[in-house]
């Protein structure tokens, strides 16, 4: 066999390879081509038309009938109402729990200290989102005509409901916010010095049960005057000490003025709150808040003897409300009291007499219900104290004994 024809030999056998493959290829294409029609859309199929939106056309009712020259109104496509705003999220100050004892209780907080501490925080027991009271809502209004001409922008520009804010300045632009810019004037007369021991009694949101005692000790000079708190829990035979309060600063026509407060509590640093009377401010070292302190304003341990000055100067300034401005340990707010009635309390002391005071939650501000107990017939002196939280955990601190003392004393 000559060069020439094994050449042309290979040439054919090449093409035959060639035109081999391309039937292959053909034939894979042809089967893959009808599986997809069976399994899938058939080529030559018309594809399913999209279902035309939804169209509304308002007709006025007034008009008789419609006006068949009139322009036909361009149609309006429904949209999805628009998300509702998110819900506001309150995070707990996390607090270490001792072992062996409750975490940081309103025992230690309770109205000794004015109750001002709001459940959870001043507790130190989480408040679950649930037994938070929501903020009030605004009453709905009729929306304008130009709203329901346009769903999607009545859902776009419809007003969410009003949620609690801080209350706004009312003072000068660039003042510290005055929360109380007309605070009612009272005759007082100042409670003399004593110590007050009072049982305490707390109940858990779960149930559990602590017992232990608090002390309100209170020194008046005739310029000056330092309140002290302490409150603790038993735990077998030991006692813990969970709160330490002080309060110092001038007297005069309007009362108890304090200038410092301080407070320790067990496992947290100590705090200050600064009652500024040159510059007229209320500042607090646990934050950076600031007001304007306003006449009458106390801390957590001036409070319960505050009132008591209010009913000495005359009990019929109990009628109404009583606003106090109070400073906490890293905020400010106005605590507002009403009278209850008028109750016989039982005491280790007997049963006694008392003025009852309440103080319900106030949204946006505390979530507790503060209840004082004062006594005509030992000087108008707070005989029982309770704090009611949100998780419904309750504190109450009732007298044991009480021991009058000469200003200078300790």
């Amino acid at each position: 066999m000559s060069f020439a024809t094994a050449l042309r030999e290979g040439l054919m056998r090449r093409r035959r390879q060639l035109a081999l493959v391309a039937v292959t290829i053909l034939l894979h294409l042809v089967v893959f081509d009808w599986f997809g029609g069976q399994l899938g859309q058939r080529r030559g199929e018309a594809l399913p038309q999209a279902e035309a939106p939804m169209t509304a056309r308002l007709i006025a009712s007034a008009s008789p009938s419609p006006d068949p020259a009139a322009a036909p109104a361009a149609p309006i496509v429904l949209g999805p109402p628009a998300p509702p705003p998110p819900l506001p999220q309150i995070v707990p100050d996390p607090v270490p729990a001792d072992e062996g004892a409750p975490a940081q209780t309103d025992a230690a907080a309770g109205a000794v200290a004015g109750g001002a501490q709001d459940a959870g925080a001043a507790a130190g027991t989480p408040v679950p989102p649930g037994a938070v009271p929501p903020p009030d809502a605004a009453p709905a209004s009729p929306a304008p005509a130009a709203a329901h001409e346009n769903p999607v922008a009545a859902a776009a520009t419809a007003t969410p409901p009003a949620q609690d804010a801080a209350p706004a300045p009312t003072s000068a632009p660039g003042a510290p916010p005055d929360l109380l810019p007309n605070p009612r004037r009272y005759k007082v007369d100042l409670p003399p010095s004593a110590d007050i021991t009072l049982d305490v009694a707390r109940t858990d949101a779960d149930g559990r049960r602590w017992n232990g005692e608090a002390l309100l000790s209170w020194r008046v000079a005739p310029s000056s005057y330092r309140v002290r708190v302490e409150a603790g829990i038993r735990v077998v035979f030991a006692r813990v000490n969970l709160l330490e309060l002080t309060s110092e600063g001038t007297v005069g026509e309007q009362g108890f003025v304090p200038t410092l407060t301080t407070e320790k509590r067990r496992g947290r640093s100590l705090t200050a709150t600064h009652f500024n009377r040159k510059d007229g401010t209320l500042t607090f070292s646990a934050s950076q808040a600031k007001y304007a302190l306003s006449g009458g304003a106390q801390d957590k341990a001036s409070l319960p003897l505050q009132l008591a000055a209010i009913a000495r100067g005359d009990p019929k300034q109990l009628s109404g409300t009583i606003d106090v401005l109070v400073g906490e340990d890293r905020d400010a707010s106005v605590f507002t009291f009403t009278v209850a009635g008028q109750e016989e309390i039982a005491t280790r002391m007997g049963r006694i007499a008392t003025w009852h005071l309440v103080r319900p939650p106030k949204p946006g501000s505390y979530h507790s219900r503060l209840e004082l107990w004062l006594a005509p017939g030992y000087g108008w002196y707070p005989v029982q104290i309770r704090n009611t939280e949100a998780n419904g955990a309750v504190t109450t601190q009732t007298v044991s004994n009480i021991a009058m003392k000469e200003a200078g004393s300790e």
